[in-house]
């Protein structure tokens, strides 16, 4: 096993982009162009042991495994700097795995009434005033994979126990698991799926083109069990926000899950739930390795993480405000901006492990340039020559 396998080396060796979509291809050209010559970059040199290197750029698409590091991190610091003092849940809606095959049929369709489904279930419980009678929040982070790369569609959901009433007041929840978890399950699916009927009569699922196939899915769906996972996490709230942020630019593998990638086949580590979340290892074909992996390529455009609620971008900080009132706080001070200046960013040498790297010149991009396209010739113009 080599410890330099990545995607990008298995995508190089396996990827056929005939037949590929448009979105499809240019993910790929991103993720195989990032961090070499193609994207560009600068050359750094040690101020200390003369050692000198270049340091290419990054594609910042956000399906690659290795970039937008700073950008992750700088959320979860926003999401921490926003946690109210209040027990939290970890709520998570799935998908039946019956329709994976809506899903890449019509994507935005799908995941949009995922989202909006989960909300509203959330938000009919919070106002029930049998139950909090207020206004509930929610974070929402899509996720499509599972462990081995198959296509797992569902929801992590980070949400503040309790509610804001119409009188100010916070209703704070009492249970370990927020709502039943059986009622919430049903309710999600007979909303799931009552959205699903009105979208297929207005149009929406018109690549589903067998007769009868949408009343006989849903049907059949109204007839399964569907799963909502609830918990609380009073006391490891930060670290399901780091779980989250994790994949708010990220897709379904890491390089450092990727053990080997050889002629023919791809080696990866994956963790086993179902046997006491061991870490095991599995060899897929590189075709299938790929194709698992296209699967997790999002259209563009469709936001992966959606606030709902008193944490909707909108209303957050007044609402935010609202509730620390509720509850006797004063807002934390916001942090001081970070004013360094890029330029003065310091690298670490290879050599001699200082951070002593400048940089001392550029490289240009050298991305394939496209032929220019031709103009129509128009038959007339011979006219208007001098």
């Amino acid at each position: 096993m080599t410890e330099s396998a990545t995607l990008q080396q298995a995508l190089d060796r396996f990827l056929n982009p005939s037949g590929l979509d448009l979105q499809r291809q240019r993910v790929c050209g991103h993720l195989l162009a990032c961090r070499t010559e193609a994207m560009g970059g600068m050359v750094l040199r040690c101020a200390d042991c003369a050692h000198e290197q270049p340091r290419y750029f990054g594609c910042r698409d956000r399906h690659c495994p290795q970039c937008q590091g700073r950008a992750m991190r700088q959320w979860a610091e926003r999401q921490q700097a926003q946690i109210l003092p209040v027990r939290y849940y970890h709520v998570v809606f799935t998908l039946p795995h019956t329709l994976n095959g809506w899903v890449q049929l019509h994507p935005e369709v799908i995941h949009r009434l995922l989202f909006h489904s989960a909300w509203q279930t959330l938000r009919t419980f919070g106002r029930d005033p049998k139950r909090l009678g207020g206004a509930m929040g929610m974070s929402a982070v899509l996720h499509t994979w599972g462990q081995n790369l198959s296509q797992h569609v569902h929801l992590h959901c980070l949400v503040p126990g309790g509610a804001l009433g119409d009188d100010g007041g916070w209703r704070a929840a009492r249970s370990n698991y927020l709502f039943p978890v059986r009622a919430l399950s049903r309710y999600f699916r007979g909303h799931m799926v009552r959205a699903l009927r009105a979208g297929a009569d207005a149009g929406e699922l018109h690549r589903v083109t067998r007769p009868g196939e949408v009343d006989d899915h849903l049907d059949a769906l109204m007839a399964a069990e569907w799963v909502v996972y609830s918990k609380d996490c009073l006391e490891h709230t930060a670290s399901v926000v780091d779980y989250l942020a994790r994949y708010t630019r990220r897709i379904a593998i890491s390089n450092a899950r990727i053990l080997a990638v050889d002629a023919r086949q791809v080696a990866l580590r994956y963790k086993d739930y179902r046997d006491r979340n061991r870490h095991k290892p599995l060899v897929l074909d590189g075709e299938e390795f790929v194709r698992r992996f296209l699967l997790h390529v999002l259209p563009k455009g469709l936001m992966r993480v959606r606030h709902y609620g008193f944490l909707a971008n909108r209303c957050r900080r007044r609402r935010l405000a609202q509730i620390r009132q509720a509850l006797a706080l004063v807002d934390p001070a916001p942090e001081a901006a970070n004013t360094a200046c890029a330029s003065e960013a310091r690298y670490t040498c290879p050599q001699c492990r200082k951070p002593a790297m400048r940089r001392t010149g550029a490289i240009v991009a050298r991305r394939p340039r496209r032929p220019p396209r031709r103009r129509p010739v128009n038959p007339r113009a011979h006219r208007y020559r001098a």
